[in-house]
């Protein structure tokens, strides 16, 4: 699709999408919002593409939801779901719904859907001074986007009552003290740290990496005794593929491994 509202480009393996309203502190809309999903599916089907990586343009992040146009969503009950998802713009597609890694760089100010969508990307960098806030209870609403799932699961459940009961606002250092993202750095250092880590991606089997993306995701909402079994599952078929061969192979042949396989074409079906 043609972007207008996000930037979309891919390099050495490395998708970078950007948040291309600077005008408007790269304020959320449904535009917004189809464009993303739209780019982010482009790259679960793209074997080119190693990692993704989420920043925005100019010195914020995304300062939340557009609120300059008419914010009374019409969700009449004939309404699908799609369409009320539409209508609230949320994407059709989250990051950690893709098989490919995805790192959010938070670069500056992340308000609202700012956070909510960054929390839902695999890793964080975020600028040291950038004001983040969960502010939907301020608001009159709810924290959206299975931050009730995320944010406990990753801080514990005191750090996430703290932050999404009050709204109250916190610097990116204290994000990243709170576990809440991996490193706290000078706003400018914060996509370049991003792309270095990207890189490392390319080190790693495809295959591999979805498959143990996709575990992770599961274990936020599934047993101990379900994620066991299904890991045990998946380990023992990626065992008897092409990549475990090459990887043990390289490893001591010392070179770097070739990997054969593809997450478009190989990726396994996991519903069985």
């Amino acid at each position: 699709m043609a972007y207008s509202e996000i930037l979309f480009t891919i390099e050495d393996g490395i998708a970078t999408i950007t948040l291309n309203r600077p005008q408007a502190m790269n304020s959320w809309t449904p535009q917004m919002a189809r464009e993303m999903g739209a780019a982010l599916l482009a790259t679960d089907k793209d074997d080119v593409v190693r990692a993704v990586v989420i920043t925005g343009a100019g010195k914020t992040f995304c300062a939340g939801a557009d609120l300059s146009g008419d914010v009374a969503f019409k969700l009449g009950e004939t309404q699908d779901e799609e369409t009320r998802r539409d209508s609230l713009a949320f994407p059709a597609v989250m990051p950690w719904q893709i098989r490919k890694p995805v790192i959010a760089a938070i670069n500056g100010h992340a308000i609202g859907v700012g956070i909510t969508f960054a929390m839902n990307c695999d890793i964080r960098f975020v600028a040291q001074d950038a004001k983040i806030q969960f502010a939907f209870v301020r608001r009159g609403i709810t924290p959206e986007l299975s931050s009730h799932v995320i944010v406990p699961r990753v801080a514990g459940l005191s750090r996430a009552a703290d932050l999404l009961l009050t709204g109250r606002m916190i610097t990116g250092d204290e994000l990243a003290q709170m576990g809440l993202a991996s490193k706290a750095l000078p706003a400018a250092e914060v996509l370049p740290a991003a792309l270095e880590l990207a890189r490392e991606f390319h080190k790693a089997a495809p295959v591999s990496v979805a498959l143990s993306k996709r575990l992770l995701w599961d274990n936020l909402t599934t047993g101990v005794a379900e994620v066991d079994a299904k890991e045990f599952k998946i380990f023992e078929w990626i065992c008897t593929q092409p990549d475990a061969l090459e990887g043990i192979e390289s490893f001591l042949q010392k070179r770097a491994p070739q990997w054969k396989m593809s997450v478009r074409r190989d990726f396994p079906d996991l519903s069985e």
